[in-house]
């Protein structure tokens, strides 16, 4: 067990190949987190973010011989989670009728992954949801993972598979957007941000959406977390 512990992320993919039963699920251990959380945050919904990560495993377990090695592993996994979500919202749009869950409900095995909100931002939080919901699947994905999860923009070009010009392009689109559709709940207090739109930097003051995360990020690095499901899946 310590040596897949001290394995590398390629190393690890490579023994799963191979037939190392207990590889990838060492592997999904390490980044379960971060994949969680973009899918959780693209989605907006507990329910469809799990089987949305759940798809993207499988297809990665099933794809890993087809890993040419061009990008790390963290950016392979990241771009089969994001396709899988956004493959979901696309089936979501093309059956709007199908009711959106309010995006809270405690689920066995997430707890502590994404705490619901204190009931005094509870309304705030879905504005928010709701808000980045609205935008356009490219833009909502871009800001998802530069804003609201804080990974470099370079990073986040391998992972959409786009020029990074494109990347800062969607995210200053999208920012415009939601300065629009949550301008009320920016602060209006003297010495407070504005409230106009800042296409060149990531918008502040709105809660869900900035400033992404705290920490340094090395590529897409991940911890360890509790994620319900021990799954598999296929690059796309």
């Amino acid at each position: 067990m310590g040596g897949r512990a001290a394995a590398t992320d390629l190393e690890l993919l490579r023994a799963h190949v191979t037939g190392d039963r207990d590889a990838f699920a060492e592997l999904f251990h390490r980044h379960r987190d971060r994949l969680w959380a973009v899918a959780l945050r693209t989605l907006g919904d507990r329910e469809e973010a799990a089987d949305a990560l759940q798809d993207a495993l499988l297809s990665a377990h099933r794809a890993a011989a087809r890993f040419r090695g061009d990008s790390a592993v963290t950016t392979w996994l990241h771009r089969i989670v994001v396709n899988a979500c956004l493959d979901r919202i696309r089936r979501r749009q093309a059956h709007p009728t199908v009711p959106l869950p309010d995006g809270n409900r405690a689920e066995d095995g997430t707890g502590g992954l994404e705490p619901a909100a204190p009931a005094t931002d509870h309304d705030t939080v879905l504005v928010v949801r709701d808000a980045l919901a609205a935008l356009p699947l490219e833009q909502r994905a871009a800001l998802v993972l530069v804003d609201v999860q804080g990974y470099p923009v370079a990073e986040v070009a391998r992972i959409l598979g786009v020029a990074e010009g494109t990347v800062k392009s969607r995210c200053a689109r999208g920012r415009a957007r939601l300065a629009v559709l949550l301008g009320h709940l920016r602060p209006t207090a003297v010495g407070a941000p504005s409230a106009r739109p800042d296409h060149a930097a990531p918008m502040t003051g709105v809660p869900g959406v900035t400033p992404g995360n705290p920490g340094p990020v090395e590529g897409v690095g991940s911890g360890s977390g509790r994620y319900r499901r021990d799954a598999n899946q296929e690059d796309t």
